[in-house]
């Protein structure tokens, strides 16, 4: 699925990014691009992220999806 759709970012290539080292958005960033236009993905990037880290969501928080 498409995370940042301004740079063409998805979630296999964030789960990339974290196994070869990525932990935070400022990361995903400088390897990806994304949140670097719009920044409308950040929040689904960040939990790509911890859900490639193994992290799980915060009780209540509700996860978008981009369509």
């Amino acid at each position: 699925m498409y995370v940042c759709v301004c740079k063409a970012v998805t979630d296999t290539q964030i789960r990339a990014a974290a196994q070869e080292g990525a932990r935070t958005l400022k990361d995903l960033r400088r390897d990806l691009g994304v949140t670097r236009d719009c920044g409308r993905c950040a929040s689904c990037a960040h939990e790509c992220l911890r859900e490639a880290h193994g992290d799980q969501p915060k009780p209540g928080k509700v996860l978008r999806k981009a369509a």
